[in-house]
């Protein structure tokens, strides 16, 4: 198996950890997979929660662990937030909005990150940032 791309925006707050949280909170009250009233620390505690992870996931961000430093190569399912060079690479004004974040990953101009990873950027509106995009593949 190679794992599954998957992408979805988010609300916009100035921290992207506190977003991803937010966000993470948001799946789960639409679908807790199985697990019940398990907090997201909980989760990644449980043998079972990360089994179900690693052997499929959830096509989210719920499948990552925690946001990491845009630099930070560390393997593991972790959401990195891309680099102002590598929005640029994509973006030149490097205020990109949905519409270009989502034509710039359909085209291929950019690029999914590797299994069991996730990425994500801000996304702007008349030069306001308004969302948070992410996207990710699957460990399987």
């Amino acid at each position: 198996m190679g794992g599954d791309g998957w992408s979805r925006a988010g609300a916009y707050q100035p921290d992207l950890a506190a977003a991803f949280q937010a966000e993470q909170e948001r799946e789960l009250a639409e679908d807790d997979h199985g697990f019940g009233d398990m907090t997201m620390a909980e989760r990644w505690q449980d043998p079972d929660w990360q089994e179900y992870i690693m052997t499929g996931g959830t096509g989210s961000v719920l499948d990552q662990i925690r946001v990491v430093a845009p630099d930070d190569d560390e393997e593991g399912p972790f959401m990195r937030p891309l680099t102002d060079d590598e929005v640029q690479a994509w973006c030149p004004d490097g205020r990109p909005s949905e519409a270009e974040w989502t034509d710039a990953l359909a085209s291929g101009r950019l690029d999914y990150p590797d299994r069991a990873a996730g990425n994500c950027t801000t996304l702007y509106d008349d030069s306001k940032p308004t969302r948070v995009a992410y996207w990710g593949v699957t460990a399987d």
